[in-house]
């Protein structure tokens, strides 16, 4: 690091920059909960499906975000591997009202944690068990066991209930997230 940049360092006026991928099923919230971590400014709450993938970007918390906001549709999942190598972090959005594709959740997890460009680095794992208002929603634990999240032990993981219209639970998910980038950050890379 050079000495102007460990001046910023020290003054606080240099921010990290933190690239994060975004998945989950379709229809999860994904979009949504994504302008509740953007600074009220920059947020816009005209959702629409999306397709592909959308990139955002953002200051928050002393870090610099570039996210990638990836498609939850069956057809567009393949692409979520082509951002693996190049992130910090990783948010996976749960529909806790959708028990009964939680075992399809679950198994793109799986497919997520056993790739190569993954499987070797200890990226933080953040889930956000959304759309927890409604009324029948599955519990964070319940999230968490048909998710088999206890079975992560090669990475630091935190499971969040959330509600991405109201913006319940996002702060103290992303509170979590950043702490652990940073940390990973100081110990000196992605791995």
């Amino acid at each position: 690091m050079g000495f102007f940049k460990k001046i910023q360092k020290a003054f606080g006026m240099l921010r990290q920059e933190v690239r994060i991928l975004v998945i989950g099923l379709d229809n999860s919230g994904k979009t949504t909960l994504i302008n509740h971590i953007k600074p009220s400014s920059s947020s816009t709450f005209e959702v629409t499906p999306t397709v592909g993938y959308n990139v955002e970007e953002f200051s928050k918390n002393n870090l610099n975000f570039t996210v990638f906001d990836m498609s939850g549709e069956g057809r567009y999942r393949n692409l979520w591997e082509h951002y693996y190598e190049s992130v910090q972090a990783i948010i996976y959005v749960i529909d806790s009202t959708d028990s009964l594709r939680l075992c399809v959740s679950s198994d793109e997890l799986s497919t997520l944690l056993s790739h190569p460009s993954l499987s070797s680095r200890s990226l933080p794992l953040l889930f956000f068990s959304n759309k927890m208002d409604v009324p029948g929603a599955l519990s964070p634990v319940e999230v968490m066991k048909g998710m088999e999240l206890e079975e992560i032990k090669d990475r630091p993981w935190h499971i969040t209930a959330s509600n991405a219209i109201t913006g319940a639970g996002v702060e103290e998910g992303v509170a979590w997230l950043s702490e652990k980038i940073i940390e990973n950050q100081e110990r000196g890379g992605h791995k």
